[in-house]
């Protein structure tokens, strides 16, 4: 296992502990979460407050999808969307 830097606090009693961890650590900043993985865990939990998807013009002809399964739908509210070249930014409150 890699050396744990001063920087970095590692949680290994879930995802609700680390994203505690991490709001302590933050103080009024707001915590990201990267990748599906962790993603899809914290929307489980009923963690996650807002959505940020980048959404590139290309059809993929197979691949793994982005979030795994979650046991109920997710509703979202639009935010703002913002055309870029080549990807439009998605901004998503979740509504629950």
């Amino acid at each position: 296992m890699p050396e744990i830097s001063d920087a970095q606090t590692l949680v290994t009693t879930g995802i609700a502990d680390a994203i505690a961890a991490a709001r302590k650590i933050a103080g009024d900043k707001d915590v990201g979460l990267m990748g599906g993985g962790v993603a899809t865990e914290a929307l489980k939990a009923g963690l996650v407050d807002e959505l940020i998807l980048h959404q590139v013009p290309i059809l993929l002809g197979g691949g793994r999808r982005f979030f795994n399964e979650l046991p109920e739908h997710v509703h979202l509210r639009l935010l703002q969307a913002t055309p870029a070249p080549g990807v439009t930014h998605l901004h998503y409150e979740v509504l629950r």
